[in-house]
């Protein structure tokens, strides 16, 4: 140990003055002050441009500048100091790795920041023009900014010596370990790629999985948030998402409807023939709809029974009911009108007298005639 410290003091590095020393800390000092001014001036530069409503272009280059370490600077300005110094060749490639690695690490977290930038402004913009690629963007970024940062350590680890040829062999006979144990994240992950590359929904989709439904608020790299029509956020791993049946209300152009309608069998023949032509004027004077048909469907048990079909030309479910109501009460208007009156569940009950003549039928309510019974 002690050998070793001697032969470290008999490097040149330790041969120079007092001196020269100083002069060579003054000149750190002065260059460490002079990068922290220019920092902060293009940080106030930056603030002034983001206080504009139209985006400059040194807003980013601004941006990515701002965000130099402390750290950057420091080493920076000790090795310009150390070209005053008298060194050797071996404290020369000390001082060179410890200016590359710092210059890496540094280029990486502009790269970084670069990447947010872009992607924070291609979200905004595609919010109003693609929604499909906002849910891609976080998964893009996350892939970006592990590529940057592996480049970055690989690029470190070489500069130091070692053989990064092994090291990524070696990494890839134990990713094949990892990736067993963390198989459920990385399926998750493959997902994510899937719904990034096939886009089944997107931001902003309304969803049906099951019990479960809601709009989708973010698609991240494990999960994806939805947001019920109750309030609350429900979060589904993509893997499970992508296994399930999704009904997504997001694509729908338009909305079929098919409702009933049900009369009395009392109601003329006349009538009854007027009703699909009546249903069809009722729906044809709505705006936002197409009329498909409508007609007398069925002789039920209790009611004659019509079956009409439209479409709402919207996907909005609030517009949907705004026009069904409308018809509704129209349509109950019109038959109250012509007095044709709607059918409710009831029962004929038919009684014979001893002469063998039977009655007029009981048309009442079951539940009615039961009452009365009782009493």
């Amino acid at each position: 140990m002690m050998s070793e410290l001697s032969s470290l003091a008999q490097l040149p590095l330790f041969n120079n003055s007092a001196l020269d020393w100083m002069f060579a800390l003054g000149i750190a000092v002065a260059v460490l002050l002079v990068l922290l001014a220019v920092r902060r001036t293009v940080r106030a530069y930056h603030k002034k441009l983001l206080a504009t409503s139209q985006t400059e272009l040194l807003e980013i280059p601004m941006q990515v500048l701002s965000r130099t370490t402390l750290l950057s600077l420091l080493v920076v300005s000790l090795y310009v100091a150390a070209q005053w110094l008298t060194t050797g060749p071996k404290v020369e490639q000390m001082l060179g790795s410890a200016i590359t690695i710092a210059l890496f690490w540094q280029v990486g977290i502009w790269a970084v920041a670069a990447v947010a930038v872009w992607l924070e402004r291609k979200r905004q913009r595609s919010l109003a023009v693609d929604r499909a690629a906002v849910g891609s963007l976080g998964i893009i970024g996350f892939v970006i900014n592990v590529v940057i940062w592996a480049m970055v350590l690989l690029l470190t680890l070489d500069n130091l010596g070692i053989d990064i040829t092994a090291l990524i062999a070696g990494l890839g006979i134990g990713g094949i370990a990892v990736a067993l144990a963390v198989q459920n994240v990385l399926g998750d992950l493959f997902a994510s790629l899937s719904i990034t590359l096939d886009r089944p929904f997107v931001v902003g989709d309304f969803l049906i999985l099951g019990d479960f439904l809601g709009s989708v608020e973010y698609i991240g790299i494990k999960s994806t948030r939805l947001r019920s029509l109750s309030g609350e956020q429900i979060i589904i791993s993509n893997s499970d998402l992508l296994s399930s049946r999704v009904r997504n209300y997001g694509r729908m152009n338009e909305r079929r409807v098919v409702f009933g309608t049900r009369l009395t069998h009392e109601t003329p023949l006349e009538q009854l023939e007027q009703v699909p032509g009546l249903i069809r004027q009722i729906i044809e004077g709505q705006s936002n709809t197409r009329f498909d048909r409508s007609h007398f469907a069925k002789h039920g048990v209790d009611a004659i029974e019509y079956e009409t079909v439209y479409y709402v030309l919207s996907a909005d479910y609030n517009k949907y009911m705004d026009v069904q109501q409308i018809i509704n009460v129209t349509l109950h208007r019109e038959l109250q009108k012509r007095g044709i009156r709607f059918a409710y569940p009831t029962q004929r009950l038919y009684v014979a007298t001893e002469s063998g003549a039977a009655n007029e039928p009981d048309e009442r309510p079951l539940q009615a005639r039961r009452q009365r019974s009782e009493a």
